[in-house]
């Protein structure tokens, strides 16, 4: 379990802005969040509730457009977006399973999606102190640590999030050199992700998971910017 027990790492009465707010992690990111009693204010975004799509260039411009003329900034920013199974095509176990359109809607959510984030949200950023911006990514996207194959479409869209990820933080640093831009492997979580794909393999409470992810958070140092970190803060190869 973590010991999470708020962000110290960030300016007291830090913003919070949460994308894909309304799904298992993403809920979970929230509570966390609000619970913080160094959080100053969480803005929430979400298909569910107010629209939001991250594979919409246009939803993702005019969210960013309405912060920006409120004049907001934010400390925290995290994409909890994404997908394993997507209009009820699940992993492929082959390479003669792969079917294009699948394919391009698993980069469409998983990496392309994150990069509109990066894009119009990384702007948003605070420059007064620490600022963070965490996209969830997934272990198997890691190319190193690739031993069984399989599930081709979403490893391949979260190893080029990894990559997307880590240019960004290599630009967003040269404005923001205290920015810690970095993905996240949030375990196995018991939530509806993915899609009964992760039996047999110990699942953690989203809560829990959470708790650990923002516990790493406070711990990364600027100089981390552009990593891979597990929930327990163990750095994960390309």
């Amino acid at each position: 379990m973590s010991d999470f027990s708020g962000m110290t790492s960030l300016n007291p009465g830090y913003r919070a802005l949460m994308l894909g707010a309304s799904g298992g992690i993403g809920s979970a990111f929230v509570a966390a969040i609000k619970a913080d009693p160094a959080c100053g204010s969480v803005v929430e975004l979400s298909r569910s509730r107010d629209g939001f799509d991250i594979t919409d260039e246009a939803s993702v411009s005019a969210a960013a457009t309405r912060l920006s003329e409120a004049e907001l900034k934010f400390d925290l920013v995290i994409c909890a977006t994404g997908a394993l199974v997507i209009d009820g095509n699940g992993p492929e176990k082959t390479i003669k399973a792969i079917q294009a359109d699948v394919m391009a809607a698993q980069f469409a959510l998983n990496a392309i999606g994150p990069a509109l984030a990066l894009k119009y949200f990384g702007p948003l950023l605070s420059n007064e102190g620490k600022s963070i911006f965490a996209t969830l990514s997934a272990r198997v996207g890691s190319i190193g640590d690739n031993k069984l194959g399989g599930w081709i479409s979403y490893r391949s869209a979260k190893a080029a999030l990894n990559q997307i990820t880590r240019t960004s933080a290599i630009e967003i640093a040269r404005l923001r050199p205290k920015g810690v831009v970095v993905t996240l492997h949030p375990g196995s979580v018991d939530t509806g992700f993915s899609g009964g794909f992760s039996k047999g393999h110990d699942r953690i409470q989203p809560s829990e998971s959470v708790a650990m992810m923002l516990s790493v958070l406070d711990r990364l140092e600027p100089a981390q910017t552009g990593g891979f970190f597990a929930y327990d803060g163990q750095p994960i190869e390309w």
